[in-house]
């Protein structure tokens, strides 16, 4: 009686080239926000770019490795994992805001113990990784 409709969304070698070029800009875009603004951390959404312009653009990736504020980073993290501490302790600082925010808001504990073992989580794996200079 009913039929039922299959959607097919076109996810072809350009459709997936465009997807990753998208979020490689809005990551570069938010690291380059984060350099000026510290409550914003850099280092992930650097990275992002990084992996996002291989996705989709090889010219693109090796500009934003040989940048001189973002080279860097990316160098660091390829070759040791490593996220400079400065940037830890901003990334934690601004869980725990994000976090307490959500207190003050009164979010339900349901909501609230979800996003708390996430950002520990999250936080677990920044603070595990090694120190790098910068």
């Amino acid at each position: 009686m009913f039929k039922f409709v299959q959607i097919r969304w076109r996810t072809g070698p350009f459709a997936r080239r465009c997807a990753w070029l998208s979020l490689g800009w809005v990551a570069l875009a938010l690291g380059a926000i984060g350099v000026v603004l510290p409550l914003l951390p850099t280092t992930p959404f650097i990275i992002l770019a990084a992996f996002a312009f291989g996705r989709s653009s090889r010219r693109l990736q090796e500009w934003l490795e040989n940048t001189p504020t973002f080279g860097p980073i990316i160098a660091e993290w390829r070759t040791n994992g490593a996220i400079a501490p400065r940037n830890k302790g901003l990334a934690i600082t601004m869980m725990l805001a994000a976090f307490s925010a959500s207190i003050a808001i009164g979010i339900a504990s349901l909501v609230l113990i979800i996003q708390g073992v996430c950002m520990l989580g999250a936080a677990a794996f920044i603070l595990s990784r090694p120190n790098c200079s910068g």
